[in-house]
């Protein structure tokens, strides 16, 4: 089969990223307050797959609805950890309210989109690109992807650097940081940047793809590089692995572990990405529930103690969003199905902290489900613009409210 350049990429991720080590080694031995990205901020991304219970989350106590819909799942007013009068968190999620308190996290409320569907695949596509509806959502680049794209050029033909996003997990990468110009790689953990013995494996070229042609060169230069760097490379992630803060054993707290260290050893990647499933609970959601929302917690917690530890938390930013939320009443299962609005977490020093948009109420609902208040790409367009210093314009609705997410 004929491959060309971009298919040979897109199909390579592995080599791909074996070849970045030789890209960021300058990077990773370069002084610690190196900047990342177009202004030095750093977005972390996380992806809460499956359809996050925002109501048993963010829990609205003090709406008559939430008892009424609720019956077997209501959490009980004395275990919550207030935020206000009104709302206040899971009780597992301890380490969250521990970082409201240190002004450190933002609980953007109702976040959803016009005539929300229901889909996991379609939702997760929308919220990916950006892009309302119809297939144009599908065949669109993710909205991290044209964020970087006003920003960036590409790594190949534009000069070694350091990949624009970063996945960090085995997962397939998501539509989010899928762009026409800009880089994004993968990896699972640390091992990944260190290279195997007996040296990496050259990749098979064919048809078109003759020694002599640019992709050749571009492979066989950045895998001699990486070999020849790798011990520096190596020394580098083992003198950072031991931080100020505990990790979570989790897999998400390893992600961000991961995460941590490579920010910390001076990576210039703007983005950083990571999934955590699980959050489809349509039976037996109490337990399974808890034990989610804890690690999503504890593991931005201790990513934030660490790289407060290393004094470069203004420049971080975590965001931990869901495709869409869950139905207000509960189903006869001890669960809950698909919704539409729910929260949306930020978290860091120069994030706005506490509740920020109007809490969705539950005697307004349409067709069982929560409106929403505050649009999704009104939230994107500030974190892209006001963060992440990118010259991204979105199609946010003009009845939209402005909203505010950052300090400075």
């Amino acid at each position: 089969m004929k491959t060309n350049r971009r298919r040979f990429l897109d199909q390579s991720s592995t080599v791909v990223l074996g070849a970045m080590t030789s890209l960021v080694s300058r990077a990773v031995v370069a002084d610690d307050r190196s900047l990342p990205g177009q202004n030095g901020k750093i977005l972390v991304v996380i992806q809460m797959s499956g359809g996050n219970d925002g109501i048993n989350t963010i829990v609205p106590y003090a709406d008559e609805g939430y008892a009424k819909h609720r019956k077997k799942l209501r959490l009980s007013t004395d275990r919550l950890l207030k935020i206000d009068e009104s709302v206040g968190f899971h009780p597992s999620m301890r380490s969250a309210a521990d970082l409201l308190e240190q002004g450190k996290l933002g609980i953007v409320q109702g976040v959803g989109y016009p005539n929300p569907s229901r889909s996991h695949d379609t939702s997760m596509a929308i919220w990916h690109s950006a892009q309302v509806g119809g297939e144009e959502t599908l065949r669109s680049h993710g909205w991290l992807g044209k964020a970087m794209d006003t920003t960036r050029e590409a790594v190949i033909g534009g000069g070694a650097k350091d990949p624009d996003m970063i996945l960090v997990g085995d997962e397939s990468p998501p539509l989010a940081i899928q762009s026409r110009r800009s880089t994004a790689v993968t990896l699972s953990s640390l091992s990944d940047l260190r290279l195997r013995r007996p040296a990496v494996a050259q990749p098979t070229i064919q048809n078109d793809q003759t020694p002599n042609s640019s992709l050749a060169r571009f492979v066989d230069q950045t895998m001699q590089n990486a070999i020849t760097t790798a011990s520096v490379l190596e020394q580098n992630i083992e003198d950072r692995i031991d931080g100020s803060a505990k990790f979570p054993s989790t897999r998400l707290g390893q992600r961000m572990q991961t995460i941590s260290t490579m920010v910390k050893s001076g990576f210039q990647t703007p983005i950083y990405y990571a999934i955590h499933s699980g959050y489809d609970t349509h039976a037996a959601q109490l337990p399974s529930h808890a034990r989610l929302l804890r690690e999503f917690s504890d593991a931005v917690k201790a990513f934030m103690d660490d790289v407060e530890a290393a004094g470069i938390s203004d420049r971080i930013c975590v965001m931990g969003f869901s495709e869409f939320g869950r139905r207000v009443t509960e189903n006869g299962s001890e669960g809950t199905d698909h919704g539409t609005a729910g929260p949306v977490f930020l978290a860091g020093s120069q994030v706005r902290s506490g509740l920020i948009g109007s809490t969705p109420k539950l005697s307004d609902l349409v067709d069982g489900d929560l409106q929403m208040t505050t649009d999704f790409r009104n939230m994107y367009q500030e974190v892209a613009q006001k963060w992440l210093g990118t010259a991204l314009k979105l199609p946010v609705p003009r009845q939209s409210l402005p909203i505010s997410l950052f300090d400075a």
